[in-house]
């Protein structure tokens, strides 16, 4: 009988997700970069998919509240986004309640496996040695996203869904099959080499003469279906324990890692109290450690605060100079102090007080970059008192989900548990393999954030909300590695300093600067002028293809705008 009413609930979800697009107020790549975000009365839903994006629609249209939304996109997501949606990665999900106001913070980052020594990515003379953290099973965390999303549910959510009817259109999806987009095209040509290297992954993603499925084609997940459907019918103790956990042990290990089944059935998420802030006048709440996100957008808010950037100009020399400036110390900070919360003690409170800010910015000249080398990590105690993706939700009664989560690298370490369909991440390389060795994205750490059994890695995820007299006025969040702190801030510095709207906002073009490597890193389309006197102020330019993948609603006045990040052609926004 379960079964049968299974299938009609995956019928059902199905078909109105098919025809949701009809009825449902979108905005495509094309549109928010023509800078026009697309408006609904209701509640709206932007992320890196299409389909997801309408699977979240059409829970919200049927009386669910945004958490409930969340759910459905992330589960979507797994099957759709394989690059980034996952069920074998983690993240962060970050709550506001309407009524009555409050905000909350869900961490479900992934954790080392109990047998993870410091030394885990040295050689036996101490070098860090990069393949093993990128490349090989000590490179997988233990997952959290399944935990993660039961949690939500179950404390925050509407109580008018099951967990099984959330699941139930991405497991139709992985059963019946998608047609590969452009993006995800693109993703797999890109991986072909590192996918190709696990025969469990290859049959899924590959032709068997080593070819990645082309945009157009049929990509069919029935093991990952199998594995939601586990998930569906017994909640996360499918995940966690039983065969999909004995396969994700076995793969884990047989690829060189040290996981148990006891690592698996032990993971749990943790609730966190947010991280806020203020920037001219608005109130910023974003994640806590293990994040490093809210904690360095808040520090580096602070310093730009003082500086007069709307009479300056979006995208002036001067700006982005100060911008760069900011940056920094920031990064500096981050590498010395961050770490897991329940391990190492941080100087939050220092980090994001103005007073240290204030210091930090009056060592910022107008005129001239300083090098790297002339910046170190300040002193905060005084004040004491590279793939992811990001979606945003709304309801109907101004609830709303800023989450982000991840695998790491595209299609995380690029292997598929056998029998399971589910992508594992590669998580542990956020750890400092030593102090001063940096990880894929060039960051660097110290002991805050070394490796050891049952720690949650550092990340640099950002989601992010924004009040104003206390009513939600945005909502975003964005991957991009390390430049996930710069793309929210700038985000927040487009719609508060220079007025734009949402689809502008994510339009504009990026910098970046993270203290090392010492170079200024831009997005195409800056003036000659600018880069030229950019340079003469001391910055080494280096040019880089758009990065990352914002995903923002906005109020104004009686409706939501939204968007989706038009360097990605396949996401959506949508309302209703």
């Amino acid at each position: 009988m379960r079964k049968d009413c299974a299938k009609i609930v995956i019928a059902l979800l199905f078909s109105l997700t098919a025809t949701l697009s009809l009825n449902a107020k979108e905005s495509s790549s094309s549109a928010i970069a023509a800078g026009q975000p697309v408006i609904a009365a209701h509640g709206m839903v932007a992320s890196q998919d299409r389909l997801a994006t309408r699977i979240g629609v059409d829970v919200l249209r049927r009386g669910g509240n945004a958490v409930d939304a969340a759910v459905a996109v992330a589960f979507a997501l797994a099957v759709t986004l394989p690059e980034a949606g996952n069920l074998g990665g983690g993240g962060f999900m970050l709550i506001h309640l309407a009524h009555p106001a409050r905000n909350v913070a869900i961490d479900y980052r992934e954790r080392a496996p109990a047998d993870t020594p410091r030394n885990v990515f040295l050689d036996k003379d101490g070098n860090a040695v990069p393949h093993k953290s990128r490349d090989t099973g000590l490179a997988v965390g233990v997952p959290g996203t399944v935990a993660g999303l039961a949690y939500a549910l179950q404390h925050y959510g509407s109580g008018k869904f099951t967990l099984a009817e959330l699941a139930a259109p991405a497991i139709a999806l992985a059963r019946q099959g998608i047609i590969v987009d452009q993006d995800l095209a693109a993703s797999l040509a890109h991986a072909a080499p590192r996918l190709a290297r696990w025969p469990s992954t290859a049959k899924i993603f590959l032709h068997k003469n080593g070819t990645p499925l082309r945009q157009g084609e049929l990509l069919l997940q029935k093991d990952l279906a199998a594995s939601l459907e586990a998930i569906a019918a017994d909640g996360p103790s499918g995940f966690y324990k039983g065969p999909i956990a004995k396969k994700i042990v076995a793969a884990v290990n047989a690829a060189g890692g040290h996981m148990t089944l006891a690592d698996m059935e032990s993971y749990k998420p943790l609730e966190r109290k947010p991280i806020k802030g203020t920037y001219r006048g608005y109130e910023i709440v974003t994640m806590p450690p293990p994040s490093s996100g809210g904690v360095a957008l808040i520090e580096l808010l602070n310093i730009l605060e003082g500086f007069p950037l709307a009479k300056l100009g979006a995208s002036s020399p001067e700006t982005i100079h100060l911008m760069a400036e900011a940056m920094k110390p920031v990064y500096a900070d981050r590498a010395r102090y961050m770490g897991d919360p329940d391990r190492v003690k941080m100087p939050i409170r220092g980090l994001t007080d103005k007073a240290y800010a204030a210091r930090l910015r009056a060592a910022i000249s107008p005129a001239k970059a300083r090098p790297a080398t002339a910046i170190m990590a300040g002193n905060p105690l005084p004040y004491e008192s590279p793939q992811t993706t990001h979606f945003s939700i709304v309801d109907a009664v101004g609830d709303a989900v800023s989450n982000t989560y991840t695998l790491n690298f595209s299609f995380g370490v690029g292997l598929v548990a056998e029998g399971t369909g589910i992508l594992l991440n590669n998580e542990l390389d956020d750890f400092a393999a030593k102090p001063g060795a940096p990880n894929a994205y060039g960051l660097l750490g110290g002991a805050a954030n070394a490796p050891a059994g049952g720690k949650r890695p550092l990340s640099s995820m950002t989601p992010a909300m924004v009040f104003q007299n206390g009513a939600l006025r945005l909502v975003t969040g964005s991957p991009g590695g390390s430049r996930i702190i710069t793309i929210v801030a700038q985000i927040l510095l487009d719609c508060i300093d220079f007025h734009m709207n949402v689809a502008q906002a994510e339009a504009a073009i990026r910098i970046h600067d993270q203290w090392l490597p010492d170079e200024l890193q831009v997005e195409p389309g800056l003036p000659a002028a600018t880069l030229q006197k950019l340079t003469a102020m001391g910055h080494t330019i280096h040019q880089f293809a758009p990065w990352g993948s914002a995903q923002s609603i906005m109020r104004n006045g009686n409706h939501w705008e939204g968007a989706s990040d038009p360097r990605q052609h396949d996401g959506l926004a949508a309302g209703y």
